[in-house]
């Protein structure tokens, strides 16, 4: 079985101890935590209290204090009463027995590797249950029971997560928390469901609004755009146009094909990789120009499987990719750092503020329909003409785009 999970060293010890040398009758080698008793036990102490692992022996004895002391450790240096752990389901698995993979973490991340290997998930989404799985792990400990978490433990969590996170980011992180858990009810490892309290949720919708504003528009003007366009290289000139003309991100452009355009009647039939929900638009001369002139000037890609993309780096790789850590490699945002920078055009924007410029200039034509249908956005659950509504004519995903060049490229007004 895999180790998904690395626990934390079992030699390492938070617990002060201010003494130079031990006292009479007692002995604690350099790797091993505990000390022997007076009264013949092995013993602890932490925040002026002894606590106890068993009676001293041979190894056996020695090393079954070991594992007490373990299994009882994030307890005690929490200030908690050690609970009881037979057959009950840990968060994680004991690093004195990491092959074991019987915790609540391994076994989620089992079943999502099995997802990973029939292409059902990606790396990505695989790498970020991982990260959230060692996140429980650190703050709640190995040996914590899954079934005695309570709403103090979540409390403790949130705020964690709080330190280092937005609240789109800490809202995500949370949720990902409540799927793993969820796992553990739905799977019957847990008689009850978890109870998270009322703290552990989501930002407010109120503070999310509260961070929009404070951050500013995220979107970039038409002036900003076309300067954009001046400076970029071919291929990321097109990408600049195919993200404002389509509302395609990077990851879309990384694995757009050459099959999903058609340079000739101008459509992109592309549904989004992220989804799988279909998404038809209608592309630009000017589009279709800088894509055909990035088309020409491609470099060959070095793995066959890339052939068919229409976007390949110099080194003859994908421009935006996810390595063996789950870490996303994109070069396309790095690039487009860089033309930002060269232009010192500033703001909390990146290149996905292409899409989000496209979905606020294309929601001006008053055809929101049309627009979702574009940015490939999902039916909401309760609109029910989206589940009836089979097709879009071409004329009104047409009208949204051209609203959009419009703004981007107005014509010229006539001379009298």
């Amino acid at each position: 079985m895999i180790q998904f999970i690395e626990p934390m060293a079992a030699t390492k010890d938070s617990s002060p101890d201010t003494r130079k040398t031990p006292a009479k009758g007692r002995r604690k080698s350099e790797l091993f935590p505990l000390w022997e008793h007076p009264s013949g036990r092995w013993c602890k102490k932490v925040a002026q209290k002894v606590w106890y692992f068993g009676k001293i022996g041979g190894e056996a004895e020695k090393q079954k204090a070991l594992e007490k002391w373990l299994d009882q450790k994030d307890d005690i240096l929490a200030g908690r009463n050690p609970r009881a752990r037979s057959g009950a389901l840990l968060l994680g698995d004991p690093p004195h027995d990491p092959d074991s993979a019987v915790g609540l973490v391994n076994r989620f991340l089992s079943s999502k590797q099995a997802l990973l290997e029939t292409g059902e998930i990606t790396v990505r989404t695989f790498h970020d249950y991982k990260r959230t799985c060692q996140t429980l792990v650190d703050v709640l400990g190995w040996s914590q029971r899954v079934d005695a978490l309570t709403p103090e433990d979540f409390e403790r969590l949130r705020s964690h997560l709080a330190k280092s996170r937005g609240h789109v980011a800490l809202g995500n992180e949370i949720n990902k928390t409540k799927i793993i858990l969820k796992y553990a009810a739905d799977n019957r490892l847990i008689p009850l469901a978890i109870a998270y309290g009322q703290s552990f949720k989501r930002p407010s919708r109120k503070a999310l609004r509260l961070e929009r504003i404070k951050r500013g528009p995220r979107i970039f003007e038409a002036p900003e755009i076309k300067r954009m366009l001046d400076k970029a290289s071919s291929a990321l000139k097109a990408m600049v146009l195919l993200g404002i003309n389509a509302g395609l991100g990077q990851s879309d452009l990384a694995q757009l094909p050459q099959s999903a355009v058609d340079l000739k009647s101008g459509w992109l039939n592309y549904p989004r990789p992220k989804t799988g929900i279909e998404r038809r638009c209608w592309l630009w001369p000017e589009t279709c120009a800088a894509l055909q002139a990035a088309l020409v000037k491609r470099p060959l890609p070095a793995d066959a499987a890339d052939a068919d993309l229409c976007f390949i780096t110099k080194r003859g790789s994908r421009w935006s990719r996810v390595n063996e850590k789950g870490t996303v490699v994109c070069a396309i945002s790095q690039e487009f750092k860089k033309l930002m920078d060269s232009l010192e055009i500033n703001g909390h924007r990146g290149f996905y503020s292409l899409r989000r410029g496209f979905e606020t200039i294309g929601g001006n034509s008053r055809d929101q329909v049309a627009v979702d249908h574009v940015m490939g956005h999902a039916p909401a659950s309760n609109d029910m003409s989206a589940v009836y509504r089979q097709r879009i004519e071409d004329d009104r995903l047409m009208a949204v785009a051209e609203h959009v060049r419009r703004w981007l490229f107005p014509p010229k007004k006539k001379s009298r």
